[in-house]
């Protein structure tokens, strides 16, 4: 599935949710990972919806991180997202929880693969120009876990020091095992340049060859808005 088969008449609209809770609030930003999706997917106009964890310091590797996470929600429509970034009292507790939040709006304009049996919608076309996000996930046979993640910190420090990179964050839905990175970069071409080159080709290249994946998704959206502050950059 790419870009060329866009579905025109799909409205669905992504939000992502990036938090780090307040001290004071660790206990509460822990019992909505173990709640997991259900509160969400009872928000009207909520498709699909995922309560991730975060690498250390928001980053790649085993080690979790105690206080960042992130949400995950797919709506039917943009006014539905939208509507659930305005008012949503779901949200709101973050908001009055976290040291820092950020929120993301995006269209999907290529998708390869599925998320628990569920794919993307392709709503607009690749773009020529302006900020580009990439969300990567997989889940990873246990058997070959160890294999990739032997590719992680060369990865990692390939990523951190992209050029045109504006933001990026490891994301996990369960330990070692099922696993994301999301990125927006400053145009097409920078994420490209680390995509097809040095450690990440690496990686790529040994999970097709070995096999790492039962199942993975390869999408990539046009940001419609990014607000709000991460690992101490502003946004918005």
């Amino acid at each position: 599935m790419d870009a060329a088969t866009a579905n025109k008449d799909s409205d669905q609209t992504i939000v992502l949710v990036l938090a780090d809770i307040a001290p004071a609030s660790l206990v509460w930003g822990w019992t909505r990972i173990v709640k997991g999706p259900t509160p969400w997917l009872a928000i009207d106009g909520v498709h699909f919806a995922k309560v991730l964890g975060s690498g250390y310091e928001g980053g790649f590797g085993l080690k979790p991180s105690s206080s960042r996470q992130g949400l995950f929600l797919v709506f039917h429509t943009s006014l539905a997202a939208r509507d659930f970034l305005a008012h949503s009292p779901l949200l709101q507790s973050y908001r009055e929880r976290s040291r820092e939040l950020c929120l993301v709006l995006l269209r999907t304009w290529s998708c390869r693969g599925s998320w628990d049996g569920t794919a993307l919608d392709l709503v607009t076309d690749k773009p020529s120009s302006g900020p580009i996000a990439a969300l990567t996930r997989a889940s990873i046979h246990l058997r070959k876990a160890s294999a990739f993640w032997n590719h992680a910190p060369p990865s990692q420090a390939a990523i951190e020091g992209a050029q045109g990179i504006q933001l990026a964050v490891g994301l996990g839905e369960a330990p070692f095992l099922r696993q994301a990175t999301f990125t927006i970069w400053d145009k097409l071409y920078a994420m490209d340049a680390y995509a097809r080159s040095g450690p990440h080709l690496d990686a790529i290249k040994a999970a097709t060859q070995h096999q790492y994946f039962s199942e993975s998704m390869f999408a990539r959206f046009v940001p419609i808005s990014i607000e709000g502050r991460w690992k101490d950059r502003d946004y918005g």
